[in-house]
């Protein structure tokens, strides 16, 4: 697919005249898994922010699939097939891992009919067929708050796609795991991205070698340079960069 699923254009994002975003263009297409990187302040929270409308831009605009995004509720974004996943896992600790699927799956649902009514065929294969996916088949039966932060992780990444999202968002997902389980939630998204446009934030480079395909710097607000893992890390102004030794900006 070439067809762009999102297009941020000309974006600033003004915070009591601190620009967390400045004058940011971005895009990318559907079917892309894209790694964004930057330094601590370089905007990556707050980009993520506009696309799911919790920041509304002080100019500028975000398309998804064409549609401008200005102005639409959180809610009514989530809808039109974009989810996120912030950096803590948010599941429901005291429910079983099978149980926190089939929440999600039927969006009907509540808590209480989760537990006390037979889920539907469809529904049991989708949440067996996201177990798989998300290695978690043998502690389908564990109740969350057993599992470890690396599998709540994944859980989480299973409750995400059960929401059908054409874009996925996906925060920090392997902050504070083990070698072993990055690798795990790394060859996930991995796989999720066959399927899936998928925006990873990351701040590891050994896991953003393992999953990036085209990687995005930001710097200040703004898109540093992208390119591949390679030329980002052999990128001059990428170093100076993360080595702390940008010149200062006259102008700012």
């Amino acid at each position: 697919m070439t067809d762009k699923i999102l297009e941020i254009e000309n974006i600033t994002v003004s915070f009591d005249g601190f620009k967390a975003l400045n004058n940011l263009n971005f895009n990318m297409d559907a079917g892309e898994l894209r790694v964004i990187i930057g330094p601590n302040g370089a905007g990556k929270t707050t980009f993520l922010d506009i696309i799911t409308g919790k920041v509304q831009p002080t100019q500028g605009r975000v398309l998804f699939q064409g549609r401008n995004l200005r102005r639409i509720p959180e809610y009514k974004i989530a809808r039109l097939g974009i989810g996120r996943k912030f950096q803590t896992p948010r599941v429901y600790l005291n429910l079983t891992v099978r149980e926190n699927l089939d929440l999600v799956c039927n969006r009907n649902k509540n808590v209480l009919s989760t537990l006390f009514s037979r889920p539907s065929s469809s529904d049991r294969r989708n949440v067996a067929g996201l177990l798989e996916t998300i290695g978690l088949v043998a502690k389908a039966d564990l109740q969350a708050n057993l599992l470890s932060h690396g599998e709540k992780q994944r859980l989480e990444i299973g409750m995400l796609v059960a929401q059908s999202p054409d874009l996925l968002l996906v925060d920090e997902p392997v902050a504070g795991l083990t070698d072993e389980e990055t690798e795990n939630v790394g060859e996930l998204l991995l796989a999720l991205a066959e399927s899936h446009s998928i925006i990873v934030i990351e701040h590891d480079m050994e896991f953003v070698r393992q999953i990036a395909r085209k990687v995005t710097v930001l710097h200040e607000g703004s898109v540093l340079c992208e390119g591949s893992i390679e030329e980002v890390q052999n990128n001059p102004r990428v170093i100076e960069v993360y080595l702390g030794q940008t010149p200062e900006n006259p102008h700012q």
